[in-house]
């Protein structure tokens, strides 16, 4: 009990202490200040502006260096607000091109968009979840298309066009791609970026959209990309059913912020096989698969209104997809390219290090060394991913170099 009276005491004591200090400095800097201030006033007005001129400097550069160096700031990516134009990729493929970036599939989506521009045909994708009835309705609208249809979900895993032409005779390729949503790893980017390719995307479900399809939708819907909803499979339900289903879709697409006419979403049925039961002449009766008739008509109108006549702008639409496919590849390259740069230049660092050290003779020479060989790795390191040091977080850069590093970090 007495140890704790004495402990605040002496508390009580030390903040008298620096209190009656604080006091004295105060009036110690006031003081000082008001005679300089005052000797300031009396002599030139040139000494007394300067004077002023060369405080506010020193603050400004006191101010400035607090910024540099305690200050975080986060280094963030470049990026384009407007939508990407064919400059543009070409520059930064380039640019890359010539640091030694692998650019190969950046470079073949453009050629791939050259060849389709040059053959002139209009790209309409069948995109959506597996099961949907996208291999169907392509069937339904080119019967002799040689289309893989399963009652197993995913019987497509290729992209695979068939050609057709509508009632204007435009030259059209419809794409089946595979189904989203299934096991498969890479379907879905693989289906994904064939939609984004493609002039007209044509969206298939067979009842209200799920997450993962107002996902889709809306990453649709970013890149201005033409789209005409399908409900398939609409013979399931009844013309009440159907009216409220399809109003319900299109508040969707609304509720995403999308512009879709009313025309653009319809309601089909792509046919098939089903099993029925039959009587037979003895009276017995079996198992039979007939053929139901394909109803369609909405959707071949719905297509030829929306293409029309003025197939340029589905083409000037479609560029700029084709270009953010394009960019995102070229990222992943320079992604893998900075990795494996980053990780020579650690590494030869190391090296370099190491011998530093062991060559090292008089007290003092080797932490110059070392420090000449972590700038110059740092600014090697910095130069690669487009970044000043002075936005590093120095902590978090050790932290990652000593992982990549290991045991090895005499740095």
């Amino acid at each position: 009990m007495k140890l704790d009276r004495f402990i605040r005491v002496a508390i009580t004591v030390i903040v008298a202490l620096v209190f009656i200090a604080a006091t004295g400095a105060l009036l110690f800097i006031t003081e000082s200040a008001l005679n300089v201030w005052d000797r300031l006033r009396a002599g030139p007005p040139l000494i007394l502006y300067g004077y002023l001129v060369v405080m506010a400097l020193l603050a400004m550069a006191a101010v400035g260096l607090v910024w540099r160096f305690v200050v975080k700031k986060k280094i963030a990516p470049a990026k384009i607000d407007r939508p990407l134009s064919k400059s543009d990729i070409k520059v930064r493929l380039q640019q890359a091109e010539a640091r030694g970036v692998d650019v190969g599939d950046a470079q073949s989506e453009l050629q791939e968009l050259a060849a389709r521009q040059a053959t002139g045909a209009i790209h309409l994708c069948f995109f959506g979840e597996i099961s949907a009835g996208k291999s169907s309705l392509i069937k339904a609208l080119v019967p002799k298309a040689d289309v893989v249809i399963d009652v197993v979900g995913g019987s497509t895993d290729a992209i695979r066009h068939f050609r057709w032409r509508n009632d204007a005779s435009i030259e059209i390729l419809l794409t089946d791609v595979p189904g989203t949503g299934g096991h498969e790893e890479g379907l879905d980017e693989l289906a994904a970026d064939e939609a984004r390719r493609s002039h007209v995307v044509l969206f298939v479900c067979d009842g209200d959209l799920t997450r993962a399809e107002l996902s889709a939708i809306k990453s649709l819907l970013a890149l201005d990309k033409p789209i005409v909803l399908v409900l398939n499979k609409a013979d399931r339900y009844s013309a009440d059913e159907q009216a409220m289903l399809m109003q319900k879709l299109l508040q969707r697409i609304e509720d995403l912020g999308g512009e879709i006419q009313r025309d653009q979403v319809v309601a089909v049925s792509a046919g098939g096989e089903r099993e029925v039961i039959e009587r037979q002449a003895d009276g017995s009766e079996g198992t039979v698969r007939r053929e139901r008739a394909a109803d369609i008509g909405v959707l071949v109108v719905a297509i030829n209104r929306l293409l029309g006549d003025d197939t340029k702008s589905l083409d000037a639409q479609r560029e700029p997809a084709v270009f953010q496919i394009a960019a995102e590849k070229l990222e992943v390259a320079e992604g893998e390219y900075r990795l494996q740069r980053s990780e020579q230049i650690i590494r030869s660092a190391t090296r370099k290090a190491v011998v530093g050290a062991m060559a090292a003779v008089s007290p003092g020479t080797d932490i110059l060394v070392q420090g000449y060989i972590g700038t110059t790795m740092t600014q090697e390191l910095c130069k690669i991913y487009a970044a000043a040091p002075r936005d590093l977080d120095v902590e978090e850069f050790l932290s990652m170099g000593q992982s990549r590093v290991g045991r090895a970090l005499p740095l």
